[in-house]
């Protein structure tokens, strides 16, 4: 077995063989399909787990087309906690924790509140949670007196419009109307508030209809952990906070930290577990077996990863796709290819080869949604992409956990970095990279005769092609204008 060349390829290698097709409008290609065993998404694209990619702007905006977002770990546990409740508290159809002050605190005490939270009103309740009223940004919006009580500017219960707990949503839609109200609190026969309804997340509702969302209608979202220290405390707390799954990051997942993490999360907590990342069949059985509801494959492909130049190791992202797939489709485990992903050609063979879903971040860095600030350089615009791997990203950790002496410390005594960073061009909204990507992997699917994902895989063929081939594929012979 020792030193056996086997033959590894990627997107560039092949091309999918267009097959008979009678879809007569790509309108009629879902592409719905499932993250874990349990999650289903509408549309096969998250956003990687990366601090320059994902926190809750993006985590929010890619919900709403379809997909999920990933909230990075690089972060505190109560920072983290508050991303993933940002995008849990962006929209739903019944809010059941809402923001609440009582009547003797102050106004700046309501507006502290409401900035920090980025919130319009805030209900009042009394000590036992009865409602008795509600303070608006329009109620304070001229208010100079800081230290006024809000027992004086609040709408009080007595003029409040609001409705008992088992109202039907298109009953509030009307209440909402015909009022012209904002916000309608629910309450149970006693007066005490249960939750909220408001009229933006029914808007939200009606314009985002292929969002992803969970059973209380707020949008989905994962979250990163570790496979060290204190991530299972992290893991219980992420949970608490609404946290659809649970991300094990780790570079090598295929290894006794990975595997052991993923036993002792799913023993512990009832949580839909991805666990990576992998780039063998052996990799993905062994984590099926301590319990991962998804795969994440892919050693080295992302544009800012050094691995396979600094370990000599790796497999070409789509043979590693297929070979993890001969072990995960049969268990019913679905796959992320997670890295090299270009363009919408390139997921569509992803998808082909057995992948479920895509994890992508240099598509979706530079966006309006990414965190981080833009950087204007010789008139042009751009944020920062890196590896979390990387010499930045490993300092930026060290900074947030105040350690000074790097040498002096065991997790970066010797530390070798396995990314880089760069600037990438600013794109303006990812909404509308998104858009463009699903556009493009539903005229993919047409052209392998597929109308959903199974179809795909089941129709879909490869051909290898050539260098010469590749340039062909290319727009080529013309002067770009």
């Amino acid at each position: 077995m020792k030193n056996i060349i086997k033959r590894g390829l990627t997107f560039d290698d092949v091309l999918l063989i267009p097959k008979k097709s009678n879809i007569y409008s790509r309108k009629e290609v879902s592409l719905k399909t499932k993250l874990t065993k349990d999650i289903v998404l509408n549309n096969p694209i998250i956003s990687s787990n990366m601090d320059t990619v994902t926190e809750a702007d993006m985590a929010i905006t890619m919900a709403r087309k379809g997909g999920m977002g990933v909230i990075h770990r690089f972060m505190s546990t109560e920072e983290q906690i508050n991303e993933v409740s940002k995008v849990k508290r962006s929209e739903s159809i019944f809010l059941d924790n809402p923001h609440t002050l009582e009547k003797d605190n102050t106004v700046r005490e309501a507006i502290s509140l409401m900035n920090n939270k980025g919130i319009s009103g805030i209900l009042i309740i009394d000590s036992k949670g009865k409602l008795e009223g509600i303070l608006t940004s329009r109620d304070i919006r001229f208010e100079e007196d800081m230290d006024k009580k809000i027992s004086n500017i609040m709408t009080k219960n007595s003029e409040l419009i609001s409705s008992e707990y088992g109202i039907k949503l298109e009953e509030a839609k009307e209440i909402l109307k015909k009022y012209r109200i904002e916000k309608l609190p629910v309450v149970d026969k006693k007066g005490y508030l249960i939750g909220l309804i408001t009229s933006s997340d029914i808007r939200k509702r009606e314009k985002f209809p292929n969002s992803c969302k969970d059973k209380k209608g707020r949008l989905m979202v994962g979250a990163a952990v570790g496979v060290k220290s204190d991530f299972l405390d992290r893991t219980e707390k992420l949970i608490q906070s609404g946290c659809d799954t649970i991300v094990v990051d780790i570079a090598h997942g295929h290894s006794d930290l990975a595997i052991n993490a993923v036993r002792r999360i799913k023993n512990r907590f009832e949580t839909q577990v991805i666990a990576g990342n992998i780039a063998t069949a052996k990799g993905a059985q062994e984590l099926i077996d301590a319990g991962a509801d998804a795969i994440k494959v892919g050693i080295g492909p992302g544009s800012i990863c050094t691995t396979r130049i600094v370990s000599g190791a790796g497999v070409p992202q789509l043979s590693a796709i297929m070979d993890c797939a001969t072990v995960s489709r049969k268990r019913k485990v679905p796959i992320i290819a997670d890295g090299g992903i270009r363009n919408s050609g390139d997921i569509v063979k992803a998808l082909s080869a057995g992948a479920s879903t895509v994890m992508m971040g240099n598509i979706l860095s530079g966006t309006k949604e990414s965190p981080g600030i833009v950087i204007s350089k010789e008139n042009q615009k751009y944020k920062v992409i890196r590896g979390m791997a990387s010499l930045g990203a490993s300092l930026g950790r060290a900074s947030r956990n105040n350690i000074t002496d790097l040498s002096k410390n065991k997790e970066f005594e010797n530390l070798t970095p396995e990314g880089v960073e760069a600037l990438v061009r600013y794109k303006g909204s990812v909404s509308d990279i998104l858009d463009s990507l699903s556009r493009g992997i539903q005229s993919g699917f047409s052209y392998c005769g597929a109308k959903n994902m199974k179809e795909l895989y089941l129709n879909s063929e490869f051909i290898r092609i050539t260098n010469n081939s590749l340039k062909e594929s290319k727009p080529h012979d013309i002067n770009s204008i």
